[in-house]
């Protein structure tokens, strides 16, 4: 299946357990793959057959910003189910949030959570 990537959207927020997380908040990166068929987008360099990625850009914005969440995969799962609803054409999405300045005492690159959601899968999800 083909997709759509976009890598390490770099948004601040204000997620987390702790309290200094919500009143401080920090750094996060986003990943997105979005699988949905290309071809004729390839063939026809027409934008409407394909899914825009400013557009997804701007629905994961404004999901991720519009509260605030104790954990990531809350907020992963909301972006997952609304870049699908958003987007018929895309048959599934991997939703990666990256916690570069997590909490935690060690040495680390990042913590992420991974959201993996198919269009069928969808609506058998309950919030």
């Amino acid at each position: 299946m083909d997709k759509i990537i976009i890598k390490n959207l770099r948004l601040y927020a204000y997620h987390g357990v702790n309290p200094e997380e919500k009143s401080q908040g920090q750094p996060f990166f986003i990943d997105i793959e979005a699988f949905t068929d290309l071809k004729r987008a390839s063939m026809t360099d027409d934008i409407s057959d394909t899914v825009s990625y400013s557009k997804i850009t701007k629905t994961v914005r404004k999901i991720f910003l519009e509260r605030s969440w104790d954990l990531i995969e809350k907020a992963a799962g909301k972006i997952a189910r609304g870049v699908l609803k958003e987007f018929p054409t895309l048959k599934a999405v991997t939703v990666r949030v990256k916690k570069p300045e997590a909490p935690v005492k060690a040495d680390f690159e990042y913590m992420a959570v991974e959201i993996n959601l198919s269009r069928d899968e969808l609506y058998g999800v309950r919030e």
